[in-house]
């Protein structure tokens, strides 16, 4: 579960060091699960990346340490909560993905970050 203030790490190459939380797009809702987008603003990065400090950016959430519960009754579960940063059209701004990404996040229709991605979970 993500809400508000929370500090994600990045999951992808774009420049971005860690993102901080700042709303969760949808009619009063206070929660964002894996595979939804949030908005989040850009608390460190570096110099020669995509992203700039204090940039507000799009997030697509790939790993939360909530476990969720999948339709077949097992549960997943990480060691910590990340994101990915995406442009407009949904496509991650950065070339590479780290580490794990959730099966949740395909079936939300991000193709192109469960492709670039190492491993899915």
């Amino acid at each position: 579960m993500i809400q508000r203030r929370t500090v994600l790490k990045v999951a992808d190459n774009s420049g971005a060091r860690a993102l901080k939380v700042i709303g969760i797009p949808g009619s009063n809702k206070k929660i964002a699960r894996i595979g939804d987008i949030v908005n989040a603003v850009v608390d460190r990065a570096d110099s020669t990346g995509v992203v700039k400090d204090s940039e507000k950016v799009r997030v697509v959430i790939v790993r939360t340490r909530k476990e969720t519960r999948r339709i077949d009754g097992s549960y997943v579960r990480f060691d910590d909560n990340a994101g990915v940063v995406i442009d407009n059209q949904g496509n991650p701004r950065g070339t590479r993905i780290f580490g794990p990404v959730a099966r949740e996040v395909r079936d939300k229709g991000f193709t192109r970050i469960t492709s670039l991605a190492q491993e899915v979970a």
